[in-house]
């Protein structure tokens, strides 16, 4: 038997908040539901709903025309309508209370809103974000293996034939050899389908063999995208040579032309950008760090995921490739503390939030230890001028910690648990961390009002 709650009430607190009462529990028992109705009336609440009421139940049917309390109702489809519709259609209300979906949990709303994101993706930045996408699992494999490899000594691998030996030739002469070809490629991919693959691979290779770096992979990704649409629309065959396109045509052309131009065209100037952005990376003063890293922290949660955080993301990340790893600790470690920040801030400061974020809470620390930054937007959704400053100040003074105390990071994801093995100073880098995450939470303190 489903089972339905209620809570009606009138500004008299008198005759409708009964009359509503007695119509929805006589078309309960038409409709074979169970029903209980607590009515708050002019004598105060009246068969009171137990915690156990609400548990047990399939919907909740508000029908008021006073404010009540739904904190109580978290987690449970709730039917607010005035209290004469109850008088009127009771029977309905039962039906369409009934229909209601349960309300998505936090874990839940970020995973949705995570979707939404990547299906809203267009034009240049969904086919960056293809070819990041693809990339990634190759830039975390190696990563992993290469500070595995460091177990044994920093310059262990050096040792022919030894195990610290073979775990460099694999994260770091194959898996990180890969990730500009498998990111040039998948741009093109995204922009061409299948026939982008060859060229956009095949110029990456030619990104990292140029000197080119993650910049000329980008580059040579929306080159081959953009060649093999070109060449689609400008050769025409007869039908009976239209097979020839995919496989002879196609690849033979536009690996030509993508090949040609990284060479002759833009190898060598991409070469120096990335010299001159290395050179600068490796060498800058402590004050240098310190703002590079607040800028990087800045943008991890502006937009939490968004393509401000992503572009930040995705940087860090293609200078793994030039063997410069202290921007992706301070990229993760700031795209951790948001959500760690708030969810301590839930515990600490529980006047400042809803029973419902008080309870979010707890699983925004599983995602913020998991590096997934997106896990603050719900609390940003619901209070936007307070909780993104606050973020935005936590970040920034995680992202400029970690350049400051120069904090390397070889794996571009995986938060808390890459950090033992992937860290050049994992205690330092947690108590980086921890500050950042102070820090928001005392921010969101100070700004957030409290619930009433």
């Amino acid at each position: 038997m489903k089972k339905v709650v209620a809570v009606t009430a009138c500004p008299t607190g008198i005759a409708h908040t009964y009359m509503a009462a007695e119509n929805l529990q006589m078309a309960a028992k038409e409709m074979g539901v169970d029903i209980k109705v607590e009515t708050q009336g002019s004598i105060g609440a009246e068969n009171q709903l137990t915690e156990e009421d609400i548990k047990a139940a399939d919907a909740v049917i508000i029908a008021a025309a006073t404010k009540v309390d739904k904190s109580r109702f978290a987690g449970k489809p709730v039917l607010e309508v005035p209290v004469e519709d109850a008088i009127k259609d009771a029977k309905g209300l039962i039906e369409k209370a009934l229909k209601m979906e349960k309300p998505k949990d936090y874990v839940e709303k970020v995973e949705e809103i995570h979707k939404e994101r990547s299906a809203q993706r267009t034009g240049a930045y969904k086919h960056l974000m293809t070819g990041v996408s693809y990339m990634i699992p190759f830039v975390v494999a190696g990563g992993i293996l290469i500070a595995l490899s460091f177990f044994w000594g920093y310059k262990a691998f050096e040792v022919e034939g030894t195990l610290p030996w073979a775990l460099m030739k694999i994260g770091g002469g194959s898996a990180f050899a890969l990730m500009v070809p498998i990111l040039s490629g998948y741009i093109a991919f995204s922009i061409a389908d299948r026939p982008g693959l060859v060229p956009g691979m095949v110029g990456g290779m030619l990104a990292v063999s140029t000197g080119a770096g993650f910049l000329g992979g980008i580059i040579s990704g929306f080159l081959a995208g953009y060649t093999i649409v070109y060449l689609k629309r400008l050769i025409k065959l007869p039908k009976t040579l239209e097979g020839l396109m995919p496989i002879l045509i196609l690849p033979v052309l536009s690996t030509l032309i993508v090949g040609l131009l990284m060479i002759y065209v833009i190898g060598s100037p991409m070469k120096a950008i990335m010299t001159s952005l290395t050179g600068w990376l490796t060498g800058m003063s402590s004050t240098n760090a310190v703002i590079f890293g607040a800028i990087l922290g800045l943008m991890m949660a502006f937009d939490m995921g968004g393509p401000v955080n992503k572009t930040a993301y995705t940087f860090a990340t293609g200078l793994l490739a030039s063997n410069v790893f202290a921007p992706m600790a301070a990229v993760m470690a700031a795209g951790m503390t948001p959500p760690l920040g708030l969810a301590l801030a839930t515990a600490l400061f529980k006047n400042r939030f809803t029973k419902e974020e008080i309870e979010a809470g707890k699983a925004a620390w599983v995602l913020g230890a998991s590096f997934i930054t997106e896990g603050a937007i719900p609390f940003a959704a619901a209070d936007p001028f307070r909780v993104i400053p606050s973020i935005m100040v936590g970040s920034a003074v995680t992202g400029a910690l970690s350049m400051l105390f120069h904090i390397e990071l070889r794996a571009p994801h995986g938060g808390i648990f890459v950090i033992p093995i992937a860290v050049s100073n994992p205690l330092l880098y947690i108590g980086v961390i921890a500050v950042g995450t102070v820090v928001t939470a005392l921010m969101v303190a100070l700004l957030k009002k409290k619930v009433e």
